[in-house]
C-alpha cells in the first residue's frame, strides 16, 4: 500500500449513535461531557442532532418513522453507535476500490449541496461494516472542516458546553466485541477492503475467562479498531454478555484522547459522570510494576485512573459506569505519553487487586 493508495489518508469524520430519545441523549452529551449542539437535521422518518467538543463530532439519531433504519437498530440493539464515518480526500476512489475488494455497498456516491446553496459541497458513499455498523465515506471541500455531515443545518452555539470546558482531542479507538470465529474474517475484511493494518494482538486471559484481541488501523493511523472474541472454551465473561444483551457485533465502548486525564476525569466528575471504581489495592500494588512519570500517584488514587506501560511510553486510563439500559455502552478517557497499546496489563493488575481486596 503506498501514499497514492486511496485508502491512505482515512480518518474519523464523525460517530453517528441510533438512540431512542434525541432530547435526553443530546443532553446528557451536552451536560455531562461538554458537547455543544452545532447542528439540526431532520426528514419524514427521522430527527438528528450534531454535537461538537474540540475536532469529535458526534451525531444523535432518532427515527420517527419505520422506514429509517434506526427504528430497527434500536429495537434490536437498543441505543449505539451505527456509523463510524470515515473522512477521505476521494470518497468515489475508495467506494470503488473498497466494493472491489470485496466490501458490500449501501449508498453509491453522492453530491450534496450545503446548506445556503454555497461552496462544492460534500461527497458521500456508505459501505458496510460489522454487524448493523456502516461506515459512511465523507468528503470535504476544501476549508470545509470541521464541518457537518450531510442536510444539516448549523446551529448558534449554545452556553454551558464544548472545547472550551471538558475538552477532548479525538476518537483513540474504539473497542469492537464480535462473536466467536469471527475475528479473524473481521481483520481480513479491514486489512482487504479498507487497507488497515493489522498492527497488534494479544490473547488475555482473566481467571477462568479468556478473549482474543487483535488491533486493525488505518494506514494513516486516524482509525484504530480494537476488535475482540471471546474463547468459548473458557467461562463467559464480558464479552459474552455484550453479544447477549446487544444481540450481536458493535461497539462495546468509544475511548475519548485527553492531554491531562486527571483534569478531564475530575471535570467530568464534577459533571456528574460515574467512572468505574478503582480498589486501593491496585494502586498499593502498583509499585511493583510502574512509577508513574507525569501524574502523581495520589492524584491516580484519587481519580481512579490506571496506567500502564509498554516500548513506547505510558498511558493513563479509565472507563465510564453504563448507564445503557443493557449494560451494552460505555466510554474511556485515555491519555498517552508515548503509549501505543491498549492498557491491557490493567485488566489482569485490576482482577490481582480486587481478589485481594476480596481476601482481606
Amino acid at each position: 500500500m503506498t501514499s497514492d493508495s486511496p485508502f491512505s489518508d482515512l480518518s474519523i469524520d464523525y460517530l453517528e449513535m441510533y438512540v431512542g430519545n434525541l432530547e435526553v441523549e443530546a443532553f446528557t452529551w451536552v451536560d455531562k461531557y461538554g458537547f455543544t449542539v452545532v447542528g439540526m437535521g431532520d426528514s419524514a422518518d427521522h430527527r438528528s442532532v450534531a454535537l461538537r467538543n474540540g475536532p469529535v463530532l458526534l451525531v444523535i439519531t432518532e427515527a420517527i418513522s419505520d422506514r429509517h433504519p434506526a427504528a430497527a437498530y434500536v429495537q434490536t440493539h437498543g441505543a449505539g453507535v451505527a456509523d463510524v464515518a470515515l473522512r477521505t480526500r476521494d470518497v468515489r476512489a475508495v467506494f470503488e476500490a473498497a466494493v472491489a475488494a470485496g466490501a458490500t455497498p449501501v449508498h453509491e456516491p453522492a453530491q450534496h449541496t450545503p446548506a445556503g446553496g454555497a461552496g462544492g459541497g460534500l461527497v458521500t458513499a456508505t459501505i458496510e461494516g460489522f454487524g448493523d455498523v456502516v461506515h459512511t465515506l465523507v468528503q470535504r471541500a476544501p476549508g470545509d472542516e470541521p464541518g457537518l455531515p450531510p442536510g444539516f443545518v448549523p446551529s448558534p452555539r449554545s452556553p454551558g458546553g464544548g472545547a472550551g470546558e471538558t475538552a477532548l482531542l479525538a476518537i483513540d479507538h474504539l473497542a469492537i466485541c464480535l462473536p466467536a470465529g469471527d475475528l479473524r474474517r473481521t481483520v481480513d475484511h479491514y486489512v482487504r477492503t479498507l487497507g488497515f493494518r493489522d498492527i497488534f494482538q494479544e490473547r488475555i486471559v482473566v481467571g477462568a475467562q479468556a478473549m482474543e484481541s487483535q488491533v486493525v488501523q488505518s494506514r494513516s493511523g486516524g482509525v484504530t479498531l480494537t476488535l475482540i472474541e471471546p474463547d468459548p472454551e473458557t467461562e463467559p465473561g464480558q464479552i459474552d454478555d455484550f453479544l447477549k444483551g446487544h444481540h450481536g457485533p458493535g461497539v462495546q465502548h468509544v475511548a475519548f484522547a485527553s492531554d491531562d486525564a486527571v483534569r478531564t476525569v475530575r471535570d467530568l466528575a464534577a459533571r456528574g459522570v460515574g467512572f468505574l471504581t478503582t480498589p486501593d489495592t491496585y494502586y498499593d500494588l502498583l509499585a511493583q510494576r510502574i512509577s508513574p512519570k507525569t501524574h502523581p500517584l495520589q492524584d491516580l488514587r484519587e481519580t481512579g485512573l490506571l496506567i500502564d506501560e509498554d516500548h513506547g511510553g505510558q498511558l493513563f486510563q479509565i472507563f465510564t459506569r453504563s448507564m445503557h439500559p443493557r449494560r451494552t455502552l460505555f466510554f474511556e478517557i485515555i491519555e498517552r505519553q508515548g503509549a501505543e497499546t491498549f492498557g491491557s496489563s490493567n485488566i489482569k493488575a485490576l482482577y490481582e487487586a480486587v481478589e485481594l481486596e476480596r481476601a482481606g
